[in-house]
């Protein structure tokens, strides 16, 4: 391991502590270092708020080190005034004469900005150190800026036998619980770490969810849900306007408190349009929970990045059948981490060397 190396690994620790309280920014992490002892870190705390490389500055005690120092920062540094000021213009006004970068911003307000800034005022600037793991660390964030579309992680619980649920034909049925409580508490973690969330029709009107975040700290996502006539009664938690809901529909209707109903073209391809849409307002991932119609769409289609599929031990023997990945990768493929098989789309995983400066 290089020295380089050594340094942007603690700066990959500190970006993480800001999971889950920077959407729809990214997580960053910076360490400056002088003559190899660190005298400063920081990292983004909060959306909105400063980013890790103000907050490595400020907690530097003798400023006077800084026109010795190095800079190491997971992202490159902003370039543009946009909640905060330009971190590339702070860099250059501290004399930091060095700064080594994971990997570059696809943001278009950025995007090789910030490395052309300092390398103008003679910083010396490395990049693409431990770029798979920089660039993966904020894997939401690079894609969606990379295809225009949200990250789109499909998430479901199967039995051992391949189905997600029994037959059932209306709301008084209460459906299979095939995840334990431990395992919805991660669900509900994953829920506080993405910006919507998403199901179909009849999944809404059969469980009638909230897709709230309630067995984990934070925000909960906006809604998401396809009703193409306006079946889903007004009653129903999806409508009862305490979260941010988007219907995505061919009905015109008129808004309510925080419940926006959004007309797209249903001869035309369904997912893109929603997914344009949420890219627009600034959702960068995208949770889909249901149910196997949905998901299947988002196979067939690609529009997928990623697929956490939980498999109980439980057999129901007839019902519902889960998702079909078997056309999208082999039977062995994915990784197990804990309950669930995490697979991701070698088609749409974008390297941080898709782009440069």
């Amino acid at each position: 391991m290089t020295i380089d190396e050594k340094y942007m690994r603690r700066a990959i620790q500190l970006a993480m502590n800001g999971r889950g309280a920077v959407m729809s920014n990214p997580m960053v992490g910076a360490v400056i270092v002088h003559n190899d002892r660190v005298i400063g870190e920081g990292y983004h705390r909060k959306y909105g708020g400063p980013h890790a490389e103000v907050n490595a500055i400020r907690s530097v005690e003798d400023e006077s080190l800084l026109p010795e120092s190095t800079m190491y920062v997971t992202l490159e540094p902003c370039s543009h005034y946009g909640k905060t000021p330009p971190c590339a213009e702070l860099i250059v006004r501290k004399r930091i004469p060095r700064v080594v970068i994971g990997c570059l911003d696809p943001y278009p307000e950025v995007a090789g900005r910030g490395v052309r800034i300092l390398q103008d005022a003679g910083v010396e600037v490395v990049t693409g150190i431990l770029a798979k793991e920089t660039f993966g660390l904020n894997r939401s964030f690079m894609t969606a800026h990379l295809r225009k579309r949200p990250y789109v992680i499909l998430k479901w619980a199967q039995s051992s036998d391949g189905f997600i649920d029994k037959i059932r034909k209306d709301s008084s049925t209460p459906a299979v619980v095939l995840s334990p409580p431990d395992s919805m508490r991660l669900v509900h973690k994953l829920r506080a770490e993405v910006n919507a969330i998403m199901v179909g029709t009849r999944t809404a009107i059969l469980d009638n969810p909230s897709l709230t975040v309630r067995n984990w700290i934070g925000d909960s996502p906006v809604r998401v849900v396809i009703d193409k006539t306006l079946k889903i009664p007004l009653s129903y938690n999806l409508l009862n306007g305490l979260v941010p809901t988007l219907v995505f529909t061919e009905k015109e209707a008129e808004n309510r408190t925080n419940v926006e109903y959004v007309t797209i073209d249903f001869k035309r391809e369904i997912l893109a349009q929603v997914l344009a849409q949420l890219y627009k307002r600034k959702l960068l991932s995208l949770l889909v929970e249901g149910g196997t119609t949905l998901h299947n769409q988002f196979l067939k289609e690609g529009l997928w990045d990623e697929i956490r599929m939980e498999t109980a031990a439980i057999s129901l023997h007839k019902g519902v059948p889960a998702p079909d990945v078997r056309a999208v990768l082999p039977l062995d493929g994915g990784e197990i981490r804990g309950r669930y098989k995490y697979i991701y789309n070698p088609d749409s995983y974008l390297e941080s060397s898709s782009f440069s400066v």
